[in-house]
């Protein structure tokens, strides 16, 4: 058994091949889906997809790069959505892009604090996107998992080793994407040969970031299991232990699925 544990079903071309693409995930073992929150008008979007597919669950946050355009989204307003449904499991994406800087850098924090604090009152996974951005992103999760402690999951992590075990020293999760798999990131999986096995989680981050062989082609939720492939043998773990670990582990982080 294999959990995406971040996919973006309300995105084209998966969006209007629903049937079609959870059923192929769920052919090649894929038996859960979470499909990820990144903006406000697009959650009852997700609400209807988790509401009509068994295998699927849903998220509600608000992107960083969306952070300018939902000034108005604090923390009520994020708790009220994200107890819409039981099968909304957790809080985001959100986090911090200073890559892009498609929001001002203020803007950004305070939205991903109202996450935080989202999460620390609902007891709902936080998932954490992070680009260029490793010593503040680092710096805000300290301060508030001081004040009271929050589960973590770093989405598609694409940063440094020794961001990493910072990361888990505060307890994060760290999943990994179909980026781990590209011949220029070779870095990258040394890093994530060092993580403990039962630290990771995988995902597509689907429709974007295809694994090899199939990079350049839009990702879908049944691809993981290139990336499931690549990390096993990267970390000399059988397909099926590695696949059984990332699955618990998923569930350590958001509770049994029924």
């Amino acid at each position: 058994m294999i959990i995406d544990s971040h996919c973006h079903l309300t995105y084209e071309p998966m969006y209007s091949s629903l049937d079609e693409t959870i059923k192929k995930a769920n052919s090649e073992g894929i038996k859960y889906l979470l499909t990820i929150s990144t903006e406000d008008k697009g959650f009852n979007n997700i609400l209807k997809i988790v509401e009509n597919y068994s295998s699927v669950y849903g998220t509600y946050g608000i992107h960083p790069h969306e952070a300018k355009k939902h000034k108005e989204i604090k923390l009520n307003h994020i708790v009220e959505k994200v107890k819409k449904n039981k099968k909304i499991i957790g809080v985001g994406e959100t986090g911090l892009d200073f890559y892009y800087n498609h929001s001002e850098k203020k803007d950004q924090i305070t939205s991903f604090s109202e996450h935080i604090k989202a999460s620390q009152i609902t007891d709902l996974p936080l998932i954490v996107h992070t680009r260029s951005a490793e010593e503040e992103t680092l710096k805000i999760l300290k301060e508030f998992i001081q004040k009271k402690d929050f589960k973590i999951l770093i989405h598609c992590f694409t940063g440094t080793r020794d961001f990493a075990f910072k990361l888990l020293d505060i307890g994060a999760y760290i999943s990994a994407s179909g980026v781990v798999t590209f011949k220029k990131s070779r870095e990258l999986a040394e890093t994530f040969k060092s993580i403990p096995a039962d630290k990771i989680l995988v995902e597509t981050d689907s429709p974007y970031l295809s694994p090899e062989p199939l990079r350049g082609k839009p990702n879908q939720p049944s691809y993981i299991t290139h990336t499931v492939k690549f990390l096993s043998n990267l970390k000399n773990i059988s397909y099926e232990k590695f696949s059984e670990t990332t699955t618990q582990n998923f569930f350590k982080l958001f509770g049994k699925l029924n």
